[in-house]
Formats: C-alpha cells, sequence, structure tokens
C-alpha cells in the first residue's frame, strides 16, 4: 500500500503525541483489566499487551486503512469481550498458560475475520447496525467494566468479584480508594480546566502522585516486589520485548480443531464490535473534516493491524473517538499521525518502562470507571418520555440486562433479534394500503364520449384500484388480505399498483394466488401496474412473479407497465359488456359524431365540404408542442396520444382521444399555439376543420357554428367535471 509524503508532518506529529498521551494509560489500563484476572502477578503483563497492542495497531493499521488521521489503538469493547473470555475460560479450570494462548488466538481470528469483512465488502452493512443494539452494548461494556474494576478501586484482592467486594468492607484498602477517588475527580474534570493536556494523561499522574504522597506514611506502599497495588515489573527493555513476541507462540501446537470451534463465536463477537467501534468513529470524523472513508478498506486495514497485534502478544483494538479528536484538534492532517502514534507509544515504553512498574492498579482502575460512565448512553433515558420510542429502550434494557447477567456475546444476539421484531412491528403497524379508489372515481386518459362516461360513471365500480406502499411480507400480507378480501365478492377488476412497493416474499406471493383463484371464481381479474423492475434487493419484481408462478399466460392475472394502461383496459372490457364498443373497422362520417347528429344533410355537406380528410400512420406526429395552428381534428378513426415533452427523449402522457372525439380545440379557440404534441397512437383517419374555413362557414351557417361551440363547451366542461371528481377522489 502505498504511502504519500505528508504535507504537514509538524502537525501530525502533534497530532500523533496527543493521541498517544491520550491512548497510552487507557491502553495500559485495558490491558491490566484483561490480565488481572488471571491472577496478581499477571497484572504487568496485562500492561505490556496494552502497550504492544498500542504499538502494533498505531504502526499497522493508519498505513494500510482507508481513513486519514484515524487513531486506532486498544478500545473498551476489546477489555470487556477479553476478560470475559478469560474469567469463562477460568471457570472452566482451563490452565492460566492455555488462556494467555486462547487470548492470543482469539485475537488473531478477529483481526482475520475484519479483514474477511472487508474483502467481501461488508463494510458498508456493519455501520447499519440498529442503534438501540449498539447503544445497549456499549451500555453494557461500560457497566461490565466499571463492575470489572470496583474491586480494583477498593484495592480488595484480585479474586474478589464485584459483589464479593462491595458485601465485604474488611477487604478494602483505604490507600487504593483514595488513589482510585483522586484519579476519577482529575479525569472528569480536567476538560474543564485545560484541554492542552489530555485528561487520562493529567489523571494518572495525579494517582500516582497520590500514591507516593501516601507512600511517605505508609513505607509498604513503596516496595516493589510483592505490591498488589501497583502494576509491577514490565521488562521496559528489549529483552522483554522480545520474550513476549516469542512466548505466545510456544504451545501453540497444542490447540485443536475443537479449540478453534470454541473460539468462532466470541471472536466473530470481537471482530463485530470492533468494526463497529472503527467505523462509527470514522463516520464523525468524516464529518468533521468533510471527507469520505473507504468503509472495506478501512476494516482490512484494521484486521492486519490486530492479526499484528496479537501476533506480538499485543490486545485488539479499533479506532477510538477521544484520540482520534485529540489528534484533530492538534493539528493531524493525514494517516502519519496515527503512524507516529504507535511509534511513539513504543518509545514511551522503552523509555518509561520502569516508570509504569509503578503505576498504581487503582489509578488504571479509576480511569476505566469514568471511561465505562461515559460509554453508558444516559440519552436512552429520553425514550422512556414517549410512548412510541418505550419499546426502543426496551432493546437498550434487554441488552444490558443479558450483557451483565449471560454474556456480551449472548447480549449482541439478544440485541439484533429484539431490533429485527421491532422493525417488523413497525411494518405491521403501517398502513400497506395508501389509496383506494373505484373505476367510476378514478379514469384513464383516454378520452371518452359522453356515452362512454356515463356507462363508466354507472358501471365503474365493477373495478377497484389499490396503490399499495411498503413491504409485502409475512408481517403485511394478512393486512393486506383484510383489506382486498371485501372487494373480491363485490368487485369483478382488482388492480393493484406497486409503484412504491420496495420488497415482496413468498407469503406474501401465495396470499395474492390466493386472492386470484377467488376472482378467477367470478370470472374476474387481478391486474398488476407499475412493477419496479429494480427493488432495493436487486430483485426483478415481475420476474420474480413468473418464477413463483403467479403471472400465467392462461391465468386471470394481468401486468401492464403503467396504472393509466391498465384502468383503460379494464374501461374497455366494461364498455364491451355494457355493448358500446366502437367498431375500428369503419371511420365515422361527420353525421355520426355526437354534435351533429340531427343536423340537416345539406347543412352538414356543406360543412364537409369545407373539411379536409387526412389519414395518418401509427407514431406519425399530427401537431407539435410549440407549434403555430388553429385547426380542430375529429377522429373519424384510430386513437390519437397528446403527450407533453419533458426533454429531448422524455415525454408525459397527458391524455388519448378515440374514435367519434375531438382534440387541438385550445388553439382552435385562442389561437394560442399548441401546447404538446399530438401522435397516432394507430392508424388514424381525421377530420381537420382550419377556424378561418369555421368563421366562414358561420357567416353563411349561424346555428351550426353556435352549435359546434355549445357542443366543444359542453364536451369540456364534462372532461373538466371528471377531471375534478377524480382530484376529490385522490384526496380522500
Amino acid at each position: 500500500m502505498k504511502i504519500t509524503k505528508p504535507d504537514n508532518l509538524a502537525g501530525d506529529f502533534w497530532g500523533g503525541l496527543a493521541a498517544m498521551l491520550v491512548a497510552l494509560p487507557s491502553a495500559i489500563a485495558f490491558g491490566v483489566a484483561i490480565y488481572s484476572p488471571l491472577g496478581g502477578s499477571y497484572v504487568a503483563h496485562g500492561a505490556l499487551a496494552g502497550i504492544l497492542g498500542a504499538t502494533a495497531l498505531g504502526l499497522i493499521a493508519p498505513a494500510l486503512g482507508g481513513a486519514k488521521r484515524l487513531i486506532t489503538a486498544p478500545c473498551a469493547p476489546a477489555a470487556a469481550v477479553l476478560s470475559a473470555f478469560a474469567i469463562d475460560m477460568l471457570h472452566q479450570d482451563v490452565g492460566v498458560a492455555a488462556v494467555l494462548l486462547l487470548l492470543t488466538v482469539l485475537g488473531l481470528l478477529a483481526g482475520l475475520l475484519q479483514v474477511v469483512f472487508g474483502t467481501v465488502g461488508l463494510g458498508r452493512l456493519i455501520k447499519y447496525m440498529p442503534y438501540p443494539v449498539v447503544s445497549g452494548y456499549l451500555s453494557g461494556v461500560g457497566l461490565y467494566i466499571i463492575a470489572s474494576q470496583v474491586p480494583k478501586f477498593l484495592g480488595a484482592p484480585k479474586s474478589a468479584h464485584f459483589w464479593e467486594s462491595l458485601a465485604e468492607p474488611g477487604l478494602w484498602q483505604w490507600q487504593a480508594i483514595v488513589v482510585g477517588a483522586v484519579t476519577m475527580t482529575v479525569m472528569a474534570g480536567a476538560a474543564r480546566v485545560t484541554k492542552a493536556v489530555p485528561a487520562a494523561i493529567l489523571a494518572l499522574i495525579a494517582g500516582m502522585l497520590t500514591y507516593f504522597g501516601l507512600g511517605t506514611i505508609d513505607a509498604t506502599l513503596l516496595k516493589l516486589t510483592g505490591n498488589a497495588l501497583i502494576v509491577g515489573p514490565v521488562g521496559g527493555g528489549g529483552d522483554g520485548f522480545l520474550d513476549a513476541f516469542s512466548g505466545r507462540w510456544q504451545a501453540l501446537g497444542s490447540l485443536g480443531l475443537s479449540n478453534l470451534k470454541e473460539l468462532l463465536v466470541p471472536a466473530l463477537t470481537l471482530a463485530v464490535l470492533l468494526s463497529i467501534d472503527t467505523l462509527k468513529t470514522c463516520v464523525v470524523l468524516d464529518a468533521l473534516t468533510r471527507s469520505r472513508h473507504d468503509s472495506n478498506r478501512e476494516l482490512i486495514g484494521q484486521g492486519i493491524g490486530n492479526i499484528a497485534a496479537a501476533a506480538i502478544g499485543g490486545i485488539p483494538g479499533a479506532g477510538t473517538m477521544g484520540a482520534t479528536l485529540v489528534s484533530l484538534s492538534s493539528g493531524a492532517a493525514s494517516r502519519f499521525a496515527g503512524i507516529i502514534e504507535g511509534a511513539l507509544a513504543l518509545v514511551a515504553f522503552l523509555i518509561l518502562g520502569a516508570l509504569i512498574a509503578w503505576v498504581p492498579v487503582a489509578a488504571l482502575a479509576g480511569i476505566l470507571i469514568v471511561v465505562g460512565l461515559r460509554m453508558i448512553d444516559r440519552h436512552s433515558l429520553n425514550f422512556l418520555k414517549s410512548r412510541s420510542t418505550i419499546l426502543d429502550f426496551g432493546v437498550i434494557a434487554s441488552v444490558v440486562l443479558t450483557a451483565l447477567t449471560v454474556s456480551l456475546i449472548a447480549a449482541s444476539g439478544v440485541g439484533v433479534v429484539l431490533a429485527v421484531v421491532l422493525f417488523v412491528r413497525e411494518e405491521i403497524r403501517g398502513n400497506i394500503v395508501r389509496r383506494k379508489s373505484y373505476g367510476n372515481q378514478t379514469f384513464s386518459k383516454q378520452i371518452r364520449i359522453q356515452e362512454e362516461m356515463k356507462v363508466l360513471e354507472q358501471h365503474g365500480d365493477q373495478s377497484v384500484i389499490f396503490e399499495l406502499q411498503g413491504s409485502l411480507f409475512f408481517g403485511t400480507a394478512d393486512q393486506l388480505y383484510s383489506v382486498l378480501e371485501p372487494e373480491l365478492k363485490l368487485r369483478k377488476y382488482v388492480t393493484l399498483d406497486l409503484r412504491r412497493v420496495h420488497a415482496v416474499d413468498i407469503t406474501a406471493i401465495h396470499m395474492l394466488d390466493q386472492v386470484k383463484d377467488m376472482l378467477a371464481e367470478r370470472q374476474g381479474y387481478l391486474i398488476f401496474s407499475e412493477m419496479p423492475k429494480n427493488l432495493p434487493s436487486g430483485k426483478d419484481m415481475q420476474q420474480y412473479f413468473d418464477q413463483v408462478g403467479l403471472v400465467r399466460a392462461e391465468s386471470p392475472v394481468r401486468v401492464f407497465e403503467e396504472l393509466d394502461d391498465a384502468i383503460e383496459w379494464v374501461e374497455d372490457r366494461i364498455l364491451e359488456q355494457a355493448a358500446l364498443e366502437r367498431s375500428e373497422e369503419k371511420a365515422l362520417e361527420l353525421a355520426e359524431f355526437g354534435f351533429f347528429k340531427g343536423r340537416k344533410e345539406q347543412t352538414l355537406a356543406a360543412l364537409e365540404t369545407c373539411m379536409e380528410k387526412r389519414s395518418c400512420r401509427a407514431g406519425e406526429k399530427i401537431f407539435a408542442h410549440g407549434d403555430t395552428g388553429d385547426e380542430l381534428f375529429l377522429i373519424r378513426r384510430g386513437e390519437v396520444r397528446i403527450l407533453l415533452p419533458l426533454n429531448g427523449t422524455q415525454s408525459h402522457h397527458l391524455s388519448t382521444f378515440g374514435q367519434g372525439n375531438f382534440f387541438g380545440e385550445m388553439a382552435f379557440l385562442d389561437g394560442a399555439v399548441r401546447s404538446a404534441d399530438a401522435i397516432a397512437f394507430t392508424d388514424a383517419d381525421l377530420y381537420v376543420l382550419p377556424r378561418r374555413t369555421f368563421d366562414k362557414i358561420a357567416e353563411e351557417h349561424k346555428k351550426i357554428a353556435i352549435h359546434l361551440l355549445e357542443s366543444l363547451a359542453s364536451t369540456l366542461a364534462a372532461r373538466l367535471r371528471y377531471a375534478n371528481a377524480e382530484m376529490r377522489a385522490l384526496e380522500a
């Protein structure tokens, strides 16, 4: 992976230094939290593991990751999962040496899984973990850390657990309590005094000064060997580093397949948590820097960094919010800040190893307790104030309780299951039907003559149209059936507009198949329109309907690309049943048009001589938007569509006119340019009456001119009334 030369090396150095000062004390504290259950002699091993983890992660993850300025270091979720795993192994009577090896392998597997996540492209999906699950889990981790650190804060023996240490004050050591209390006070309030030095550094210094101050009173505190209140020797030289690197691999050959199976679930949990923690920090960083990270590349870099950390005996980690924000505010401009942070962590270990041995365990516990308190999502308590969010709080509370009473691993599973249940509940509560209308309320864009419209007004209620929305799945199938069932007994044509449907499953398909059969018993039809070709899942709905057998050539199911085509098809069937189907084989004569019926033959003959007879091929443009022209067109045969051009390639279908109807009346009446395109939808024969010719006829035959204008006005008024009725139906 190529790394470009930094443009602001000074800013990256100070950013890396500030990040190291924040990350290193926490890394030491996390390491101690993980290793202290193994026994007092392993506290120093934990401190070393935290330092080695900060070093490996800092050097490798930024170099290979996909986010600039991100600081990667050991983190609280890793400490919680690994310490819980260590305690569980000890309860199963697994030897300490084996536990150490299993911790290493667990870190390796988690890192490997992160690499797999990034390689297969799961980086984008992990970011969509439900908020109540993340909130509950982090709150559970925070409480878990607090519970694990309270015994150390009280100075209780390493074997004492949370409730045992609280119940027996005789186990407490006042020196540890004083050191922990001072550390917590400084950690919590340092930011109010100064932000120049990270709070964790000031808290650790305050804790150590308090400890040495107490040492002037109690000389036993100044003994390094066998002192349970301090970290103890960590091997600050190079030999200790090499020993830690090689010692982890001595027992690797003793692992079997059964051991790896036991590690798979905790490794998966750890990998997911570290990935979420990292990507959450990346999203915040993007917002602050107006940048965009590569989630999958970042997971690969994080995974390789965690593999390296585990390989040298360090603990895994993730992109950390606190260290990242401190680094950014200190001038960090590139990924070099993270690399510098890792290098400085190693330098601090090699130079200050002897001083780290004197770090009070209670001080580290105080830092972690504050970290744990800050991880608890107190804002989630606001969810209790509203009935609409109280169940979301229930998910958070369930995750927290499961984390504290069962395990962190079980908590993640419980949270995801409950979040899915809440999602299904919300989908079910939503209304699957957006709008319902009948065939005598909603009409197609086919402009029909008044006799046909009267038939549709009278018999159009044979048809019902449902505009659906949301997901058609097992949770909403019964709701949709409940809405359709009353209509199946009364309607012959049931149209489902699917344009706003974004998911469909086999349960919904089965329900629609039942609806189809019920309609078939009454010689009815199930009609689909506006089927999405690309659902969010990538599925083609019509292809899916074909595959499951819902749409067959012999079945009473019809599919139309547009709702208007479906409505027009139904209207044609209703008109056929009413014996009002128009003949398309013979062109109408002038006397057969509705508004000329009853006129004298001589008058009509005179009028016809002034009209042009024109024939158009299907697809031929009769006039275009913006054309000048004042002709009125009467359709003797065929259909004409009126289209409004939207751009060079697209247009909006306004209406369709059939035999016996007219179009072009707007320019005929007001003389303005054409407002749309007129296209012959089928082969068409027309009468064409220019306005100037009409004006000449009006001078000689005033009655027929007046009658023609009255007919135009009456027809236009009827069209407007139908449009108003449709608008009212849409508002209902």
